[in-house]
């Protein structure tokens, strides 16, 4: 059933806290095979770690266990702008990019062994569009299927501020989806609630918002700061200022981004998996 759904490969640059065994470099003790140290057999009771060696050194005579970090796992968030300006697509709606896209965080997050959870909003955070973070993929994967066919109000994207409001507190991934048309003050606000957690944009743009447009004629286009659509008689010159508006808006959502240390991931036209493997090896230190 999900064997269309192609994976991606990602890694944490913190150490987890996360109490149950998974992939990533942990603070916790446990079974693993990274050595942390030693300490007595009375202070962590555990005959199989003895470390002979250590209790013959100490004059004392304490018997001394070697101690081991487990490998943990990290809470995985998709959060999904569903306003207005993500029903636009040429190929297929953003909305329906988003859903394939969301749907490969959570199998990749099911095959790393991280709990994985959704949260869309628009103008508010939709109790409809949730999905708790769970272990089992299923139950996202069901909610994304429906996701695929759903057609936005016209309504804008405030409800972003809101999101940090169902994060857990643990440090997680947040892989926030959307086309940021959004005024970016507000997006500032919302980044600046989530600074605890590691954030990767995803960037949905298509084309025919901007380039493919056509050279005369009355056309509907979609304004980058707002993502409100307005019905333009396009004129050459007209069109070469969208053009201009949509790469000037690039470069401040690039900045804004950067300003809080987080690379934005692009995606016009279709998603490619392989890209966001590589854009872990990149800028996420392993």
């Amino acid at each position: 059933m999900h064997n269309d759904i192609k994976e991606f490969s990602y890694h944490i640059g913190w150490r987890s806290r996360g109490r149950h065994s998974g992939s990533h470099s942990s603070t916790q003790r446990g079974m693993g095979m990274e050595f942390r140290g030693h300490t007595t057999l009375l202070s962590y009771p555990d005959p199989r770690r003895i470390d002979i060696r250590q209790t013959i050194r100490d004059p004392l005579e304490q018997v001394y266990v070697r101690i081991f970090n487990q490998k943990s796992a990290t809470p995985v968030f998709a959060i999904a702008d569903l306003s207005g300006s993500m029903n636009f697509g040429s190929k297929q709606s953003k909305v329906a990019l988003t859903s394939q896209i969301a749907s490969a965080i959570a199998m990749s997050a099911t095959h790393n062994s991280d709990p994985f959870g959704f949260i869309g909003f628009d103008e508010v955070i939709r109790e409809d569009w949730l999905c708790t973070q769970s272990l089992r993929a299923h139950q996202a994967l069901e909610l994304m299927a429906e996701l695929k066919n759903f057609e936005p109000d016209q309504v804008g994207s405030t409800g972003l501020k809101d999101a940090n409001r169902y994060l857990p507190r643990e440090r997680s991934l947040i892989f926030l989806i959307s086309d940021f048309h959004m005024p970016l003050n507000e997006l500032e606000d919302a980044l600046s609630l989530m600074m605890q957690h590691y954030i990767v944009p995803i960037v949905l743009w298509d084309s025919s918002e901007y380039k493919n447009l056509p050279e005369f004629g009355i056309t509907s286009v979609t304004d980058c700061e707002t993502g409100e659509k307005r019905t333009l008689f396009l004129r050459k010159e007209m069109r070469a200022n969208i053009i201009a508006s949509f790469e000037a808006r690039r470069a401040e959502i690039e900045a804004l981004f950067m300003k809080f240390d987080m690379p934005p991931f692009f995606v016009e036209g279709d998603f490619d998996a392989d890209a966001l493997t590589e854009y872990f090896h990149q800028f996420v230190a392993a």
